[in-house]
């Protein structure tokens, strides 16, 4: 019900496989801690722990997520703060096409601030956004 929040499920095969947050940076988790463009859009996303892993799942999610937040024309850069302890979140944004913007303090953890605009996703993937 938050006016500059959203969240999906995404199935895999039919079942809840992840959750993809989306949201204004400039209004919420990013509010007053950098500089907002005209066009982001923050994004999260969590995968379903699996009773059989599939190799590439993760990155085919993420890719489907930014492929997903692209597809609103009014998106031109989506932008995320992982922990700076999660490598794993930070190679698959890096394998995406994010650039580290630096590192900033939020109250529950100090955060990797990186972006994505729509031409780096699509030299990153090999296709349009």
């Amino acid at each position: 019900a938050h006016p500059h929040h959203d969240a999906f499920i995404g199935l895999h095969d039919g079942e809840p496989a992840f959750l993809m947050e989306r949201y204004d940076p400039a209004e919420v988790e990013l509010k007053g801690l950098y500089e907002a463009e005209p066009g982001d859009i923050g994004m999260h996303f969590l995968v379903a722990p699996a009773d059989t892993p599939l190799h590439g799942f993760t990155l085919g999610v993420i890719t489907a997520v930014m492929r997903t937040l692209f597809a609103d024309p009014s998106v031109h850069r989506v932008v995320v703060e992982p922990d700076v302890r999660n490598s794993a979140v930070h190679a698959l944004n890096k394998a995406v096409g994010f650039e580290v913007l630096g590192e900033i303090a939020k109250p529950e953890k100090n955060a990797l601030l990186s972006a994505c605009t729509r031409e780096q996703f699509a030299a990153a993937t090999g296709g349009p956004a």
